[in-house]
């Protein structure tokens, strides 16, 4: 009987990376739930105002994780090898993402999305064709009001980065020396000072429309995280903590937490703190992660569930975010009137994550691998 044996053995996962990502998932939904309510000119968000800086942190992670899973991989490893690893990793729950965009999105006309009832069928089914494929819209097509470049499920605008940093990888910048990618991260980090600090923008918020500046935006924001993380790996220098992974939970939070500083007169504090976190603190977080032990059954099992649900949560979570939006906005409700449906929001989104996880994007993702990465045995 031929059997069909793996290309490349499976390597262990980094169970504290992976826990991290949850919680930073975790934080994510209760941001995006909270944003309705944000206020003033500078979008001062209820308790978690820097929770967007969540996407930075995972574009540390990616990079690290990719380094550690592909490094020693080339020359055994095609590009085409790659990019369908890649490509069954992350595509079938970016697929999930705007089909369920897709069906909850005429239940959210109104006050807030204008354009919602608006739009034909035919023009959601072909937005909802373009998420499926990842490739963002331009805001003249816009179905909703914000003009985001996935207007079905927004959060999709930092896979669209990520994608770009995987081609980046893959065809030029895995070949870099230790010293030439050095020098690549030193500069992309300047560029997150100049547009957060010298710019005058005091936040790198946004990166999810298809404009020229967003774009910019969006490019500056994965350059530098992403390829800290693939010489942070690369380098090979852990940091070692005893109850690391809570450790790390608690300082991801505080900077998730931190409210804006500095107000109208000086916006630069507020780009201080964030080129801070990202530039300094993030990578620490990542770095304690990777070095740190884990002990404990159910240390372990919360890690492994909160990794395992991360992404699914992410990418399914904010085509009910919009509905909790549309109904917060028909009916003038404030957070503190709110805040028992964001919990039930919440709640179901991680219960449809675990079961998108189990019920469709592991079998799924379990069939491609046997399908496209598997060969006989000669």
């Amino acid at each position: 009987m031929q059997t069909k044996p793996l290309l490349f053995p499976q390597k262990p996962h980094y169970e504290i990376l992976d826990g991290l990502r949850g919680v930073a998932a975790l934080i994510v939904v209760a941001f995006h739930l909270l944003e309705i309510h944000a206020t003033g000119d500078f979008y001062v968000v209820p308790f978690i105002n820097h929770g967007y800086l969540a996407v930075d942190f995972f574009f540390v992670l990616s990079g690290f994780v990719i380094g550690y899973a592909y490094d020693d991989r080339w020359g055994k490893m095609t590009l085409k090898d790659f990019f369908k690893r890649r490509l069954i990793r992350l595509q079938p729950m970016v697929v999930l993402g705007a089909v369920i965009g897709a069906l909850c999105f005429y239940f959210g006309a109104g006050e807030q999305f204008p354009l919602v009832a608006q739009t034909p069928v035919w023009k959601l089914l072909l937005v909802m064709l373009m998420g499926c494929l990842l490739l963002p819209i331009p805001p003249a097509a816009d179905v909703r009001v914000w003009g985001e470049m996935f207007p079905l499920n927004g959060p999709a605008w930092s896979l669209f980065y990520e994608y770009i940093a995987n081609i980046l990888y893959a065809v030029v910048i895995r070949r870099f020396s230790k010293l030439l990618l050095t020098i690549l991260v030193a500069l992309s980090g300047l560029a997150i000072v100049h547009l957060t600090i010298w710019g005058g923008a005091g936040s790198v918020l946004g990166g999810h429309m298809l404009t020229g500046e967003q774009f910019l935006i969006g490019m500056i924001r994965v350059m530098y995280p992403f390829f800290c993380g693939l010489l942070l790996f690369r380098l090979g220098k852990m940091i070692r903590l005893r109850a690391g992974f809570w450790i790390c939970s608690l300082v991801l939070a505080a900077v998730l937490f931190f409210p804006r500083i500095g107000g109208d007169e000086h916006i630069w504090m507020n780009g201080l703190f964030q080129s801070v976190s990202i530039i300094l603190v993030f990578p620490l977080i990542v770095l304690a992660g990777a070095g740190s032990p884990i002990k404990g059954r159910y240390s372990v099992a919360i890690c492994r569930f909160l990794g395992n649900i991360s992404f699914p949560l992410y990418i399914i979570h904010y085509p009910f975010v919009y509905l909790y939006m549309a109904y917060a906005t028909e009916h003038d409700m404030t957070w503190r009137e709110g805040w028992p449906l964001m919990i039930a929001v919440g709640v179901g989104c991680v219960l449809l994550a675990y079961a998108s996880l189990k019920l469709y994007d592991e079998p799924v993702r379990r069939w491609l691998r046997d399908r496209f990465l598997r060969h006989k045995a000669s």
